[in-house]
This record gives structure tokens, sequence and C-alpha cells, in this order.
């Protein structure tokens, strides 16, 4: 079982970076034709000024099947009753069609609230409606290099993310979420949490460290070094890149597994809030 991105030589390091980029965009092709059904659906709904992709999908890193389709739509007007019914049921006709499509969420991001990160919005994901903000690093992702699907561009319209505002946001999303989960022994017994506490711990690090949002692959190939616990990398790799089949763990195992998982994850939010 290998990391997605091992170190090489420099030719040999020009070379995989070269196949990694032709991964990423097959990955990508894959998901072109869901996004683009989308795009071409959504204004017989609502009048649309933009549509953007953020997160693993413009960034790299997007993995058929298994990455989330993070989207913003940015409208004229917040969406009354009506209208989030119709954007809802759109939503599910497509999950209907495209079983994908299930992971395809988008927040539907009103004209007149462009400049407040934390008011909440009118978004559809995991399969039902919900309110929540663009937050800061949603932002930053959009700004550092979001994909303009329909309409205009986000640094045209959304006004700049500075590092203030992108540490206090994560400084707070760690303080205030994850740190309390990693009090919780129970939730660390699925693959979801040790999969996403590890990653998002080394993520947050590097944007308070360095002022800049890595790709979870970047932050998996950063575990080993920051002394995750052995085969931590590994496993996480496994399941997100196909890289090998993760091991078949005994309840023993599972739990022992989780303990180390949170253990990690709660000192690396401790270094990274001292």
């Amino acid at each position: 079982m290998t990391l997605p991105d091992p170190p090489h030589p420099p030719a040999a390091g020009q070379q995989a970076a070269a196949g990694q980029e032709a991964a990423d965009a097959a990955q990508r092709a894959l998901a072109a034709p869901l996004l683009a059904e989308f795009a071409a659906r959504l204004p017989a709904v609502t009048p649309v000024r933009a549509l953007w992709a953020h997160g693993s999908l413009a960034h790299g890193d997007y993995r058929h099947g298994r990455s989330d389709l993070d989207l913003v739509a940015v409208l004229p007007a917040a969406p009354d009753g009506q209208v989030q019914d119709r954007l809802a049921a759109l939503h599910r006709e497509l999950i209907e069609q495209e079983p994908d499509a299930a992971r395809l969420h988008c927040s539907y991001l009103p004209d007149g609230e462009l400049a407040d990160p934390a008011a909440a919005h009118f978004t559809f994901a995991q399969g039902e409606p919900m309110r929540r903000p663009v937050t800061a690093v949603t932002r930053r992702e959009l700004l550092d290099g979001g994909e303009v699907l329909a309409g205009e561009r986000p640094d045209a319209l959304l006004p700049p993310v500075g590092d203030a505002e992108l540490h206090a946001f994560v400084r707070a999303d760690l303080r205030d979420y994850w740190y309390p989960i990693t009090a919780r022994p129970e939730p660390w017994l699925r693959d979801v949490w040790v999969d996403h506490g590890p990653v998002t711990a080394v993520r947050a690090t590097a944007a308070l460290r360095e002022g800049r949002l890595i790709t979870k692959r970047e932050a998996i190939t950063r575990l080993p070094a920051l002394g995750a616990p052995p085969g931590l990398a590994e496993d996480i790799a496994a399941r997100r890149y196909g890289t090998g089949a993760p091991p078949v763990l005994t309840p023993e195992a599972r739990a022992e597994r989780a303990e180390q998982a949170r253990l990690f994850t709660r000192a690396l939010i401790d270094q990274a809030l001292n």
C-alpha cells in the first residue's frame, strides 16, 4: 500500500507530477457531465449570477465516487420558500437520475450577502436542504482558484479574505467543533472520523502557519513526518485513492486505531492552537 504522492528525484518527480495531473484531470472529467447538467438546469429554477466549484473539484485531488462536488451559486436575491422547494426538487431529481448527484452540494449565496461570511444560506447537501454559511475557508478557496461553471469570476464578486480572517475562522473551527470531538471516543470507531480528523488538523495547521490551503493529498503525505501512528496515512490513502485494500479490523484493533487517531488529532489541534 502506498501514499498518493511519495517523494521522487527531480526528473522522476516531474514525471510523477505530470502523471498525477493527468490522473486528476481524468477524475475531474468523470464529474463533468453531471456538472454541466446541473449548470444547464439551474437557471430554469432561479436566475443565477455565477456558479462556482471549490474544494477538491477545483484545486485537484478530486476522486470520483469518493469526493463531494462542492458548489456555490450566486443569486440576485435570497431564494424564498417556493424557490427553495424548487431547488430541492432539482437536486432530488438529479439524484434519482444519477446517483453520483447525491455528492453534489450547493450553497445559494444571495447578491446582497456576498460580504458576510457568517450569514447562513440555503444549501442542499447530504441529500437534504439546510442552512449554513459560505465560510472564510470556502471563500478563500474560491478566490485562490475556484472554477467558474457559469457567470462571473469569484474575484469579481467576493471581497478579499485576508490571513487574519482566515486564521480566526480556522482557530474557531478547531476550538469549538473539532477539539470537543476529540474528547469523545465513540465517533472515532468509524472510518469517516479516522479519515477526516487527522487530515483536517494537518490542513488547519498549514493554513495557520503557512497562510495557504493545502489539498487532502498533501495533508496525508505530511502525516508520517508529524508523528502519525504507524499505518494511519496508508489506511486513509487506501480508502481515498484505492491504493490498496484497507485492513479488516477486529473490534479490538478498531478500538485501538480509534484511540490512536483521536489522540493524534487532539495533539495536532493542541499544537495548532498554542
